[in-house]
């Protein structure tokens, strides 16, 4: 029997500028040597998606009272120790598997984030269609990741000086909000002051999405003129 067919893995090159990416670096390096040997990536990877429904359930909960979104902010906390450390630990124990990880990892964090973001539009704070927004530019942002892998070899982590982990803590931030603020009454048309900027991070990611195609098109233009 012959052997599966196995794709040439191509290194990739992973650019990652966020604000917090070196104290973040230092502190997964500093947890991945405390591991016990027992803790494998993926029972990780699993870690951050119980943290993902922990963050939906406190949403939903919270339309029964307030307390609940004090889970979803645990969620979060949950979610990105095990989000983060399942490759950072497979990196630093040279125990990597570049196709399995990359698919697992990514498919994961699409998941994830549906859940973490249809759990929001769930909540009594912000409007499910809003939502939506934000979770349409969030995927769009991950389309272009995946594509500019296959084009340029390159993952960015990264846009704006912000990545997974400045956008987890602006959740939790909004989170922290819609316990202390409670419902808010309409402020432009049918929507509250959440409405407006959950709408509004998730604009700002679609027109990111489109500068960038905009930017790696030309880029690719030059590198391969028409024959015509």
């Amino acid at each position: 029997m012959e052997p599966a067919f196995k794709p040439k893995i191509t290194p990739i090159d992973r650019i990652q500028e966020n604000l917090v990416a070196r104290v973040e670096r230092r502190i997964l390096n500093w947890i991945c040597a405390r591991l016990p040997r027992r803790i494998s990536p993926d029972m990780l990877t699993a870690f951050g998606m119980f943290g993902a429904l922990l963050v939906f359930a406190g949403y939903i909960g919270s339309n029964l009272d307030r307390d609940w979104l004090w889970l979803a902010v645990g969620g979060y906390v949950v979610h990105w120790l095990g989000d983060s450390l399942d490759g950072s630990l497979a990196r630093f124990r040279k125990i990597e598997r570049p196709r399995y990880g990359y698919f697992l990892d990514h498919s994961c964090d699409g998941f994830a984030t549906t859940l973490l973001v249809v759990g929001i539009g769930l909540s009594p704070f912000v409007l499910l269609e809003v939502a939506l927004v934000a979770l349409a530019g969030y995927l769009l942002m991950s389309i272009h990741a995946f594509l500019s892998v296959r084009v340029l070899g390159e993952l960015r982590l990264s846009y704006m000086n912000a990545g997974p982990t400045e956008l987890r803590l602006v959740l939790i931030a909004l989170t922290l909000s819609m316990y202390y603020f409670g419902r808010e009454s309409p402020v432009l048309w049918h929507l509250n002051g959440f409405d407006l900027f959950v709408g509004g991070v998730g604009m700002v990611l679609i027109g990111l999405f489109l500068i960038q195609t905009l930017q790696i098109a030309r880029r690719l233009a030059v590198d391969e003129p028409s024959r015509n």
